[in-house]
């Protein structure tokens, strides 16, 4: 009774038109699991794996062919239970566009419990008291429309907090949030767990959000496939069979552990300050080996960023309302050619404003933004004559890339732009070909529809389209949001490879780890503003700076400054030198500085 039980479940999606002698895979086959009430539990997967299809059929969005599902008692297939199932329980998908319907945000979040009957003046108070969980209360009398990502996916939050459910469902819900606001909210979300015995299932990608949970399943091709503690998990599971990944504090440990012939076990992984505690353990021992001049091996960078430069914003303004308030004002900022720049900042700061002005899709109010596509040639957003030669020079790919995706094959949508480009029917095929293979979509995707492909390969499908045009400038607003960590690394490697081959990116991330692990220079904007515009040494290296800005130190960051401070209280003498972002090269980097300490000490 005290549980959500779910018995040998399959479930396939519905194939009306397609050929009967080929059915469709199911989306889950024979599936049991049991969900305690009032736990934390995360559920995890590669893209397609069955997760979000399993959020849907607790919460009753869709019904299993065959098992059953019962929650706290209640069959889900009875009929005359629905209302009582849906009433305890709340849904957050990732895509927050397609949960809200309300014009103004108040009356968005009040959407959920209006259907459930609640009256004033209670209902008054649930609405704000969800919009200042998650921190939009100032927003309350906004347009929906006109929020941000990071804003919308609060109130598509606030919406579930407001119908105070028993069971809260977050699938890759916190996915466009900042750091700040992630942790933030997921703070609140715990809070109610343990104070009002809230059941909590989260479907993430984020490894450091499971880490908070007391249960981990992971799901494969439709099916259970593992299930424990995170410690349990991240210590014995072979993740990267599923496309998973540990979170970048245990890839750090597990490295340091490797080098010095040492195991790290499930009790180790179960805290930080544990795992902080084996570490300067394994750092201490006597025995500790290697060569102490060793290089660690940091992977050199092939492209040293030119330094001319492709496009300069100049005192850019811009407004929604007229003038009266400002979504970014003042901006000045340089991009070189060659480089990746990483924009960061919280949810509403004016990140995705400023890059939609990149490619004209927004006139500003005041300012300018230059284009310099070769030498002695400047493009300026603001002039209609040079718009279309700018979208050619200036590629634009959004966080939800099956909004730019609309033809009837893949095929044809990645030749749309080629189309409007006066080239021949062999040119257009020839570079329709070249992108999608440079994107890792092979030519049987060609032929099939947009729309019934997966997260990941529509992502790939959107950035193929604008590639065919062969911009100079590629724009990428979250481009591995949604994506499983293999196909995160997948995202990012052909990120690199566009880059060697002389595309300069502009990127758009809400992960400190990644922005500052691949990218050359990092743009923080609070505000509308830009507060920095730094190499990923100089920001992450200042900490006074980063609070000051608001944005949040990389997981890496974070976890080897404080074993590096464990570190110094038995090596005072030892030289950390520049922090790197990569999990295992750092773990390299702090070892061999331990490794040189020690044997100095000896000599």
């Amino acid at each position: 009774m005290e549980k959500i039980s779910v018995q040998n479940v399959t479930f396939t999606y519905g194939s009306e038109g397609a050929d009967v002698s080929a059915p469709a895979e199911p989306a889950l086959e024979n599936i049991s699991l049991e969900i305690e009430k009032g736990s934390y539990t995360a559920i995890l997967g590669a893209n397609g794996s069955g997760k979000s299809t399993l959020a849907k059929l607790i919460d009753i969005i869709e019904v299993p062919d065959s098992g059953r599902i019962v929650v706290f008692g209640n069959d889900t297939s009875d009929d005359s239970l629905f209302w009582q199932i849906r009433e305890k329980s709340a849904c957050v998908f990732q895509n927050p566009d397609n949960q809200i319907v309300g014009t103004i945000v108040e009356e968005d979040v009040a959407f959920g419990p209006e259907n459930l009957g609640i009256k004033l003046p209670e209902l008054r108070e649930r609405v704000d008291q969800a919009m200042k969980d998650v921190g939009i209360y100032e927003l309350r009398l906004r347009e929906a429309s006109g929020l941000s990502g990071g804003q919308k996916q609060k109130l598509a939050i606030a919406g579930a907090l407001a119908m105070r459910p028993e069971v809260l469902i977050l699938d890759e819900a916190t996915a466009m949030l900042d750091p700040r606001s992630r942790d933030e909210f997921l703070a609140i979300a715990e809070d109610m767990r343990l104070k009002k015995g809230l059941t909590l299932i989260t479907i993430t990608h984020d490894m450091s959000e499971a880490m908070r949970c007391g249960k981990i399943i992971i799901l494969s091709k439709g099916t259970k496939a593992a299930e424990g503690t995170p410690a349990k998990i991240f210590a014995e599971t072979d993740l990267e069979k599923y496309g998973l990944r540990r979170p970048v504090s245990f890839r750090f440990a597990y490295e340091i552990a490797r080098l010095a012939g040492k195991t790290l076990t499930e009790e180790d992984l179960t805290g930080g300050a544990r795992l902080r505690e084996k570490l300067v353990k394994i750092l201490s021992d006597p025995s500790l080996k290697g060569d102490p001049d060793l290089q660690e091996n940091a992977a050199a960078d092939e492209t040293a960023p030119a330094k001319r430069k492709i496009m300069s914003v100049k005192d850019l303004f811009s407004s929604y309302d007229g003038g009266r308030s400002f979504a970014v004002k003042n901006v000045n900022l340089d991009v070189y050619e060659g480089e990746i720049l990483g924009i960061v900042g919280e949810s509403g700061c004016g990140k995705t404003t400023l890059i939609s002005h990149m490619n004209s899709i927004i006139k500003p109010a005041s300012g300018e933004i230059e284009i310099y596509p070769e030498e002695g040639v400047t493009l300026y957003c603001s002039r209609k004559k040079d718009v279309q030669r700018i979208r050619q020079t200036v590629g634009l790919v959004f966080q939800y890339p099956e909004y730019q995706l609309f033809e009837e094959t893949v095929y044809k949508d990645i030749c749309y732009g080629l189309r409007k480009m006066d080239l021949s029917a062999e040119e257009q095929k020839d570079r329709a070909v070249k992108a999608a293979r440079s994107v890792g979509l092979d030519k049987d995707v060609l032929r099939r529809n947009p729309f019934e492909l997966s997260g990941g390969q529509k992502r790939r499908a959107a950035i193929a389209g604008v590639l065919a045009m062969r911009p100079k400038i590629l724009v990428l607003d979250e481009p591995a949001s949604g994506l499983d960590p293999a196909g995160r690394e997948e995202m990012f490697a052909l990120i690199k490879s566009l880059r060697i081959s002389g595309t300069t990116i502009v990127l758009v991330s809400h992960n400190m780890d990644e922005a500052a692990a691949y990218c050359d220079r990092i743009c923080c904007i609070r505000d509308g503003e830009i507060k920095a515009a730094e190499t990923p040494e100089d920001l992450f290296g200042n900490k006074e700076k980063v609070a000051q800005i608001g944005i949040d130190l990389p997981k890496i960051t974070k976890f080897a400054d404080s074993l590096k401070e464990d570190i110094r209280k038995i090596l005072p003498g030892v030289d950390f030198g520049t922090p790197l972002f990569d999990p295992e090269e750092e773990a390299r980097h702090v070892y061999m500085a331990v490794l040189k300490a020690r044997l100095k000490d000896v000599k």
